[in-house]
C-alpha cells in the first residue's frame, strides 16, 4: 500500500472521528456531511490503488459501482451506502428542504465505518482482484 493510499484511509478515520463529534455536538446535518466525506476519502484510496483518478464526485461513485460492484468486489449495499451519503451531504451543505436527524446522521456514519473498514480489508489482502 502507498503512502498517498494510506494518508487517505488516515483521512477518512479522522473524518469519521468528526462526523461523531459533530453528531454529539447537535449538528448532524454537518454529521452527515463528513461521514460522506469519509467515504469519498476512502473510495479515493481503493481508486488510488488501482491506479485510477477522477475529477468528480459523481464520478468517483459510479467508478466505484462500474469496477467495484458489479464485478463481485464489494457488495450493493456498499454502493448505496455512498450513494444515499452523497444526497445527504448536498442536504446539509447546500440545503435543499431536507432536515437531516440525527438517526440518519448516525447510521450514516456507522455505514461509512463499514465501508472504510471493508475496503481496508480489501486493501490489506493485495487489492487488485
Amino acid at each position: 500500500m502507498t503512502e498517498s493510499v494510506q494518508e487517505l484511509l488516515n483521512k477518512s478515520e479522522r473524518s469519521i472521528d468528526a462526523a461523531k463529534l459533530l453528531l454529539n455536538d447537535g449538528y448532524p446535518d454537518f454529521s452527515a456531511s463528513r461521514a460522506y466525506y469519509a467515504m469519498f476519502y476512502v473510495l479515493q484510496a481503493l481508486m488510488l490503488d488501482r491506479n485510477l483518478s477522477y475529477s468528480k464526485h459523481s464520478g468517483i461513485i459510479g467508478a466505484f459501482g462500474k469496477e467495484f460492484v458489479k464485478t463481485g468486489i464489494f457488495d450493493s449495499r456498499f454502493h448505496r451506502y455512498v450513494l444515499s451519503a452523497f444526497n445527504l451531504r448536498n442536504a446539509g451543505d447546500y440545503g435543499g428542504g431536507q432536515d437531516i436527524s440525527k438517526k440518519k446522521a448516525a447510521l450514516t456514519i456507522s455505514e461509512a465505518v463499514e465501508l472504510l473498514s471493508e475496503i481496508k480489508r480489501h486493501l490489506a489482502g493485495g487489492g487488485h482482484e
